[in-house]
């Protein structure tokens, strides 16, 4: 990896700009095919099926059979290890529950909020080079605590028409009943448009290849919500010299090996460990099964020393990294200061791998520096946030005046008036601004449950 000591501020952007796609090049492969499945439904996604995947699929669907199978193909030292997993997962995600907040804000002014689940969710689950079977957890286990009424989970199959068994045993795990066998854009076509039937869904969520990325951005115009932007992985490693440069290097080649597209960044207060880090680099990438593929993102990734951790912590909140592990001296006090990363590994006993599958975090997170704006996916991900308001009649006599001269400096005439009428009647009928508080019916609230 290439090292730069103290760059300026632009050398900084070029030689931390991502990776980028050729979008206008994707979306020409990309709206054909959601064209054909919006006009086509099922008869479609078979077709290209067998163009793309090369394989005939007489149901779309996993069967019942098929899910059974599954049970002795998993070896049972995977299954424990993914019942783990799938224990701290759900842990962590329910106890992201929020109560119901009820709140009188004046006397009379009642408002609350409750989070109300997405109703139908469709969940994309990569199988190419590497079946993602962890992303099930991810995307499911907090879909299925929210209360979402429809889990579609969609993931491509092998050219015997047959889903990763892993894949399936996760999804049979953790609740998922339905499973799609599709991959790439057309997944997301059938899940963004629906078809006779694959239910449209209200939003989609997961990683994927270009086409299945840029698919998501093209639907989300107008047709579905997504989980958010997303762009190549990516990591950036904080060291000093403290470090262990065998743990930093193993950091770096772990999220390199995701795909050549990949970026991962090294930020040192010391030249000297960069360059520890950089011939473990070479040592543990020599072993690696996905050697080519970590090469190619080690090509455009990049080692930076600067002097200080003032300088250290200004890059990593510039840069808003997707993964940022800590693993310099005090590593927490650094963590702390951390305000643009979508997940934070600290300590050198942390690595982004435990994130990725188990320690109970999410790892679908914002890449390309959505950092800045986004979170990573949470139990809120699947939810709506739904205000409510109740006014008594003491409430609107103390309020009424300020909405009304509000909606006329708006020059809002019909706002104003929506209050007015209601003020007129309350003084016709004689209620002042101190006269009784409405009372909720026998056993409920004001606004909502029970007394």
């Amino acid at each position: 990896m290439a090292i730069y000591e103290n760059p300026t501020a632009n050398e900084l952007d070029r030689i931390l700009q991502r990776p980028s796609y050729n979008f206008s090049k994707i979306e020409k492969v990309v709206a054909p095919i959601l064209d054909k499945v919006k006009r086509g439904g099922d008869k479609a996604l078979r077709k290209l099926a067998l163009e793309y995947d090369h394989v005939e699929l007489d149901d779309l669907w996993v069967t019942e059979e098929e899910f059974a199978e599954v049970e002795d193909q998993v070896q049972d030292t995977l299954k424990e290890a993914i019942q783990m997993a799938h224990a701290n997962v759900k842990k962590f995600h329910e106890a992201q529950k929020q109560s119901q907040l009820v709140m009188e804000v004046m006397p009379g002014v009642v408002c609350s909020r409750r989070s109300v689940p997405i109703q139908k969710v469709g969940l994309y689950v990569p199988g190419g080079s590497a079946p993602l079977f962890s992303t099930v957890l991810m995307l499911a286990v907090p879909a299925i605590i929210a209360g979402c009424e429809e889990v579609i989970i969609s993931s491509p199959t092998n050219r015997l028409g047959k889903i990763n068994p892993t894949v399936l045993y996760t999804a049979k795990l953790v609740g998922v009943k339905r499973v799609l066998k599709l991959g790439g854009a057309q997944a997301i076509a059938a899940l963004g448009y629906g078809t006779d039937t694959v239910p449209k869904v209200d939003k989609i969520f997961g990683p994927g290849n270009q086409y299945v990325t840029v698919a998501k951005q093209m639907l989300a115009k107008q047709d579905v919500a997504i989980d958010m932007p997303a762009g190549p992985s990516e990591v950036l490693v904080a060291v000093d010299k403290h470090s262990n440069a065998a743990y930093a290097a193993s950091d770096l080649l772990a999220q390199a090996e995701h795909g050549p597209d990949s970026q991962v960044v090294l930020v040192s207060t010391s030249k000297k460990k960069a360059a520890e880090v950089n011939e473990e680099v070479v040592k543990q990438l020599s072993h690696l099964s996905r050697k080519k593929i970590a090469e190619k993102a080690l090509a455009q990734s990049a080692m930076i020393v600067v002097e200080g951790r003032k300088e250290m912590l200004q890059i990593i909140n510039d840069y808003g990294p997707e993964h940022l592990i800590i693993s310099t001296d005090k590593p927490e006090k650094l963590a702390e200061k951390v305000i643009n990363a979508g997940s934070v590994f600290v300590g050198e006993l942390t690595p982004e791998s435990a994130g990725d599958y188990a320690s109970g975090t999410n790892h679908t997170l914002p890449t390309n520096g959505w950092a800045r704006s986004f979170s990573g996916v949470s139990l809120d991900s699947f939810v709506k946030k739904i205000t409510y308001q109740r006014i008594t009649e003491e409430g609107l006599m103390l309020l009424g005046p300020t909405v009304e001269r509000m909606a006329e400096a708006e020059m809002l005439d019909a706002h104003k008036n929506a209050v007015t009428v209601r003020l007129n009647k309350l003084r016709e009928d004689g209620i002042s601004g101190k006269s009784r508080k409405e009372s909720p019916e026998s056993g409920e609230s004001l606004l909502f449950g029970k007394g």
